[in-house]
């Protein structure tokens, strides 16, 4: 055998020369190229078009400065009144926005990203359908937390997830997940009352928050999933504890392989996501094994593991199959309650700051249901332009045009393209603020910061200067397919309790909007609870 430097056998040392040429060709593309030189172009062609922002650091980006700011606004507390709390959530948007004007770009580690104001501009890119403009790349937890279900699939398998889970969401079978959205509510009011009665002033004070999140998990639960409320709470506590992981790295520059590294951050990650990925099995298999899928989302979907041929059932691989119901049951496990209970939550809060409003749209379900519970029929009544009975609709829109539980979303090009006169270049990053394009005076109008449910009085399309100004839901054919049972929910619970309750906020309730993935109130939201 032929020997080469200091011994080592011919074959071997041109293996080893092989894998250093990899290497270093692998890091010359890493930290030349994709740290230093694509930075550098990508803002000088920005620059051109005369497009500015904070520089670019090496690696990091602006991912300090973020954190910084963050971190010095985050003990800003507001007046209850108050709803300017885009300094809490977003100081580095209003302090570049201001600095270089918009659209501005910035830098999340080595990505560039590009933040949009304009609604045309944001109409254009969510209303596609090139597919030219697909979803960001997501945070690692983050995807352990929700899925790479239909939120963050494209091309024909977001088509074939979308087209297998519309039925669940007609308006038929939505009135029929009403009984059980009632069902939940009623239990809660009765808890509210008997606590209420064991305290014996006649009220009490509660964190509605948790309320709402308990209701919306045993909700989601049942309607979508029909499993029981034990399982469904240990699947969320799952998810709350993988949130908190994904919101404290989030900042966090990725480094290459880490995260395959046994740290004590990543054994915890792993054992959270074996324990939510056991937990949605154990809901799933049984209804597998008995072979009556049911009619609700996770019976659509088992449905949709078998194929028809030749008048015979026949079963496909379930192995992928599996997986991809798995994670859409974390998609909408999540989606399905969290935006909900922040949705309740917040109406609750404008509603005890703005009394008047209260008791209006406790007139008007008095006058629609009297003291009996609401029901799926005369709750359709509630959204019609031309009823009497849209004072429930117009609170509910406005809280999300204040409180939007969605707060930046993103985008990324899969092509060069133009958008309006932006060149965007193959794989830019493209963030649309919705709580900041929710306060554009010359949209909404010089009332932007305040509540006012009458601007919906006509519809969402004559609300604003823009048919589109609403974002909430987002928009196109990526708008969320669940706003209808969103809404539903929160139209039910919310005309339950206000036939039963009265709410006051309490006096050591901290106004301070929190952006955790979704906006919460940071210290929960206490009221004052008294049945009527």
């Amino acid at each position: 055998m032929a020997f080469g430097f200091v011994g080592v056998p011919l074959p071997l040392l041109a293996a080893l020369v092989a894998l250093l040429a990899v290497a270093v060709t692998r890091l010359w593309d890493y930290a030349i190229v994709r740290l230093i030189w694509r930075p550098y172009t990508v803002a000088k062609k920005f620059r051109e078009q005369g497009i500015h922002g904070p520089s670019y650091r090496f690696m990091k980006g602006c991912n300090e400065d973020i954190k910084s700011m963050k971190g010095k606004t985050d003990s800003l507390v507001l007046d209850v009144h108050d709803h300017k709390y885009l300094p809490r959530i977003a100081p580095h948007y209003l302090k570049w926005r201001a600095q270089y004007g918009e659209p501005f770009l910035y830098w999340y580690g080595p990505q560039a990203r590009i933040c949009i104001f304009d609604y045309e501009l944001a109409r254009q890119i969510l209303s596609s359908k090139s597919g030219h403009f697909v979803k960001n790349d997501a945070h690692p937890t983050l995807l352990a937390l929700v899925g790479k279900g239909l939120g963050f699939m494209e091309g024909t398998d977001w088509v074939r997830h979308r087209r297998i889970i519309n039925p669940v969401f007609t308006i038929d079978k939505l009135k029929m997940m009403t009984k059980t959205m009632l069902s939940f509510a009623e239990s809660m009011a009765k808890e509210l009352e008997e606590q209420v009665s064991i305290n014996g002033n006649g009220e009490i004070k509660v964190d509605i928050n948790k309320y709402f999140s308990d209701l919306t998990v045993d909700n989601i639960s049942y309607a979508i999933f029909g499993s029981n409320y034990k399982l469904g709470k240990e699947v969320f506590q799952a998810q709350t504890d993988l949130l908190e992981i994904t919101m404290a790295t989030f900042l966090d520059v990725p480094i290459p392989g880490f995260k395959y590294l046994p740290t004590e951050g990543n054994q915890r990650k792993w054992k959270l996501e074996r324990k939510l990925k056991s937990l949605l099995t154990q809901i799933i298999q049984p209804r597998l094994a008995s072979g009556a899928y049911g009619d609700d989302l996770l019976g659509v979907m088992l449905h949709s593991c078998s194929e028809t041929k030749d008048g015979e059932k026949k079963q496909v691989d379930l192995s992928l199959s599996m997986e991809e119901i798995i994670h859409e049951c974390k998609l909408f496990f999540f989606a399905g309650h969290e935006n909900t209970a922040l949705l309740l939550t917040w109406s609750v809060y404008l509603l005890t700051i703005n009394p008047e409003w209260q008791e209006r749209l406790r007139e008007e379900v008095l006058r629609e249901f009297g003291r009996q519970s609401p029901d799926p029929n005369s709750l359709s009544k509630l959204k019609q332009a031309r009823s009497s009975y849209i004072f429930m609709t117009m609170v509910l829109f406005e809280t999300l045009r204040l409180y939007s539980p969605a707060l930046f979303m993103q985008r990324k090009t899969l092509a060069d393209m133009t958008v309006g006169s932006t060149k965007l270049p193959r794989g830019m990053a493209i963030v649309i603020p919705i709580p900041i394009m929710h306060r554009e005076k010359a949209v909404w109008g010089d009332d932007a910061d305040e509540f006012n449910p009458l601007r919906f009085e006509k519809g969402i399309s004559a609300a604003a200067k823009v048919p589109h100004g609403l974002l909430a839901f987002s928009m196109g054919p990526r708008a969320c397919i669940g706003q209808n049972f969103s809404m539903l929910e929160a139209k039910s619970t919310l005309a339950l309790m206000l036939q039963r309750f009265s709410f006051m906020l309490a006096p050591d309730y901290v106004h301070a909007p929190v952006d955790l993935f979704t906006l919460k109130p940071k210290f929960g939201l206490p009221v004052i609870v008294r049945p009527l």
